[in-house]
């Protein structure tokens, strides 16, 4: 089992949360921003890199798990079984340009939306129960 850390990247527009999914370089299927663990970065940390390199995005980033997701990754022919551990971070500013842009498209949905097309069971019910007012701010 690997682990890896997430960013559920999300926003309050006209008084509705809204969530920021990107696209799958292989697939191309809906998913939140997503990677391995950095060196000299905490969990938190390793999960606010990849939004921005992957979905172009920074905000306000809290060091609370939402929750775990599992799903198996293809690499190199192999699957990895990985769990992921999903962090808050409420987008402040979105890059018209970043590391991944041209890889992966993004989209902002609504949180009932984004659960209806993200594949994991466990992600389904993250999002669904995201209330941004209970989550506690970090960096």
């Amino acid at each position: 089992m690997r682990t890896q850390f997430g960013a559920l990247p999300y926003r309050v527009k006209d008084g509705k949360v809204e969530v920021l999914l990107i696209t799958t370089r292989g697939s191309g299927r809906w998913i939140l921003p997503k990677g391995w663990p950095m060196d000299g970065e905490t969990p938190a940390g390793s999960a606010a890199k990849e939004a921005f390199e992957e979905a172009g995005v920074e905000g306000k980033l809290s060091h609370e798990v939402l929750g775990f997701y599992s799903y198996t990754k293809s690499h190199e022919g192999e699957r990895l079984p990985c769990v992921v551990a999903v962090f808050p971070l409420k987008v402040r500013k979105q890059h018209k340009t970043f590391p991944e842009h041209g890889q992966r498209r993004r989209k902002w949905v609504s949180q009932k939306k984004a659960a209806q097309l993200v594949w994991e069971p466990e992600l389904r019910r993250i999002i669904r129960g995201f209330d941004p007012s209970t989550v506690k701010r970090g960096l």
